[in-house]
């Protein structure tokens, strides 16, 4: 038998909402959907007017919703802010280059200026050639690792103040579940925050740090919102997802276990004497990093190297059989050290060239340039907007 609205009890329900099983009529879902969004943003006070945001758009469910949503809000409620769409094309054909025609559908439909980069302007490689180098195994944490960057890296080149992604309360409990598992002190500390990256270049922000997965597919279905919804062709080994397949099932036995592992997350506390990451600076490309090489830059010279594994796990070993410089944690006095706007680019030029290392073994930054090249092939490789 067809019953009302639990909220308005006009209506009949259509929907149960799986956060709270409650059941109700589109027109309310979507009031509290938004509503909850709103509390979340005014809450942790994450958002100041006059600031430039920037929205990390895949063309997914999930981009798609927050930009939706980041503008009703933001005329609803008056924010005062400029949204602007930032998508990253990894190269991977027949997936990106589809989800980014309807990034672009999206870019006209919400009128939101548009701002695409690229790995291969970027880092001089595709995601498609990466993973013909390192296969399927690894191929996520090079892909990962190079979207973070390039987003913070599109950000800095369009002078946002922050940029918002669609991250859920799903992917929040997953990534807490892979912390405790990786036994990551460091990331299992602020994987939970709402404002993440405040001592980098941009900080980023979770909107949706409380909105279940299923919910932000039940609202984009309702609203006929444009998305694509393929999965990326690389991504079925990825250690994430068996994380998600566990959350999944706890989800499925208690709704609200995913909300309860983001808040034991929040109130895992580190003992004093525990040794943390000290966050400092890379010295070949200036980014936010606990190492003297960021993440990127050890990814990035492997595969110019020839050396795929060289970034992947512990590589002291690899790169004493190669006489390559060593990777080592920072020490407390790079602790206060910041990435500026002038930092851009990850060219190894201005680290290796300005010391005379002006040989093509020993300046790996572009993997078919000579040392020359590559100081025409800094910041300037990225197209203005």
């Amino acid at each position: 038998m067809p019953i009302n609205c639990i909220r308005c009890d006009k209506n009949k329900a259509i929907l149960k909402r799986p956060k709270t099983a409650d059941a109700m009529c589109k027109e309310c879902f979507f009031f509290v959907f938004e509503e909850e969004i709103h509390k979340t943003i005014s809450d942790s006070g994450i958002f100041k007017p006059g600031e430039k945001i920037g929205i990390g758009a895949s063309g997914g469910k999930d981009s798609t919703v927050l930009a939706y949503v980041l503008k009703t809000l933001n005329e609803r409620y008056s924010y005062g802010l400029e949204l602007i769409l930032i998508s990253v094309d990894e190269g991977i054909t027949g997936y990106r280059d589809d989800s980014l025609e309807s990034v672009k559908r999206n870019q006209v439909e919400y009128n939101l200026p548009l701002k695409v980069v690229t790995y291969d302007d970027l880092y001089g490689w595709t995601m498609d050639e990466i993973v013909k180098k390192v296969g399927r195994k690894n191929n996520c944490t090079f892909c990962g690792v190079f979207r973070r960057q390039a987003l913070d890296r599109g950000g800095l080149l369009l002078g946002v103040n922050k940029i918002v992604t669609g991250h859920n309360a799903d992917d929040l409990a997953e990534t807490v579940l892979m912390n405790v598992l990786r036994g990551d002190i460091g990331r299992l500390q602020r994987c939970t925050a709402i404002t993440t990256g405040n001592e980098g270049a941009i900080p980023r922000c979770k909107p949706f740090k409380y909105t279940y997965e299923k919910e932000i597919v039940m609202y984009a279905y309702f609203k006929k919102l444009d998305y694509f919804s393929t999965e990326c062709v690389y991504s079925p080994n990825a250690y994430r997802g068996y994380a998600r397949a566990y959350i999944k099932d706890l989800e499925a036995i208690r709704p609200r276990s995913i909300i309860d592992i983001i808040h034991s997350g929040e109130k895992l506390a580190v003992k004093k004497d525990a040794k943390l990451p000290i966050q400092g600076i890379c010295e070949r490309c200036g980014y936010i990093s606990s190492m003297n090489l960021c993440k990127a830059c050890n990814l990035l010279e492997g595969l110019n190297r020839g050396l795929p594994k060289l970034g992947i796990g512990k590589t002291q070993r690899l790169r004493k059989i190669y006489n390559l410089s060593p990777s080592y944690s920072l020490n407390s006095s790079m602790n206060n050290l910041s990435l500026t706007s002038s930092q851009l680019s990850l060219n190894e030029v201005e680290s290796c060239c300005a010391r005379g290392e002006n040989n093509n073994e020993s300046c790996c930054s572009n993997k078919n340039s000579s040392c020359q090249n590559k100081q025409n092939q800094k910041l300037e490789t990225i197209p203005d907007f």
